[in-house]
């Protein structure tokens, strides 16, 4: 059959909108394999993706920075942790399989100090599978949906002097969030690498990771907005906290609960209705 190709695309194809989890990458010459928990969430234009190893320590009783010691601040500083922004789609979208598209993913927020272009060509393998294949053919990877491409999206970005400062996707009942750290990044090749060549304090350390990526569940955990996975090991299996900042005015459109002064809120892609918000931010008990 001759399929009719869709070109220049902006926003996502249909059939990547959603949540996904990485089943493995490839590296050129070597068998596929996965040593990272990955969630990555897609709408039709943000994105947030949540990356942590999967042989990352547990930090058992630790609650905060204060309760590490420098080898465990030391394993934090390896962790790929997460990035989030805006993504592009360029290419051919056909309306049966297979069907693919370039895509570009600009880190407006990143654990990892950022020293290339993030794109890639992105086909559809079935109705619940994409593969990732790099441009230059260093690498594929392979994702798995789950969720069921109903579309339900929200983007939430908050800024303070034109800087963003934090951001929330939820696609169906997944989310991932995402804070910055108080300052940008120097150019490093990593963080481990710019702590070595500046010789940071411990204090300069918990700034550097001092950066929340937490990935989690709506609805579906054993408390609402439940943290899964998270760059600060705490955070996990309890609430995220930033839901509780979230309230909805009368057409039911996301705001600050509390204003803060200096604080922007704009809601770049929304396609929940009234009620799917008012239900999931409702005011804490």
């Amino acid at each position: 059959m001759t399929q009719t190709p869709e070109a220049n695309r902006d926003s996502a194809p249909r059939w990547f909108v959603g949540a996904w989890k990485r089943e493995w990458m490839r590296l050129r010459g070597e068998l596929a394999g996965e040593t990272l928990i990955v969630r990555d969430l897609q709408t039709p234009t943000i994105f947030g993706s949540c990356r942590i190893a999967l042989d990352r320590p547990t930090f058992v009783g630790a609650h905060s920075f204060a309760d590490l010691d420098d080898a465990q601040l030391a394993a934090l500083l390896t962790q790929r942790g997460g990035f989030a922004g805006t993504a592009s789609f360029v290419g051919e979208v056909a309306p049966v399989p297979p069907v693919s598209a370039v895509a570009t993913w600009d880190h407006e927020i990143d654990f990892q100090p950022r020293n290339s272009v993030d794109t890639a060509r992105l086909t559809q393998t079935s109705a619940t599978t994409v593969l990732e294949e790099s441009l230059d053919e260093t690498f594929d990877e392979l994702w798995c949906s789950m969720s069921p491409h109903e579309g339900r999206c929200l983007g939430l970005k908050i800024t303070r002097a034109n800087r963003l400062e934090r951001m929330l996707i939820v696609v169906d009942d997944h989310f991932v969030y995402a804070r910055n750290r108080t300052h940008d990044l120097p150019h490093a090749h990593s963080l481990t690498e710019l702590v070595a060549r500046t010789r940071a304090t411990r204090a300069q350390i918990i700034e550097l990771l001092d950066c929340e990526f937490s990935y989690g569940l709506v609805r579906g955990g054993q408390v609402g907005w439940q943290v899964r996975h998270s760059t600060l090991p705490w955070r996990e299996g309890r609430a995220l906290e930033f839901a509780n900042e979230v309230a909805t005015d009368d057409r039911g459109a996301p705001r600050a609960r509390v204003a803060v002064d200096g604080e922007a809120w704009t809601v770049p892609i929304n396609t929940m209705t009234r009620e799917d918000l008012v239900e999931m931010f409702r005011a804490p008990r």
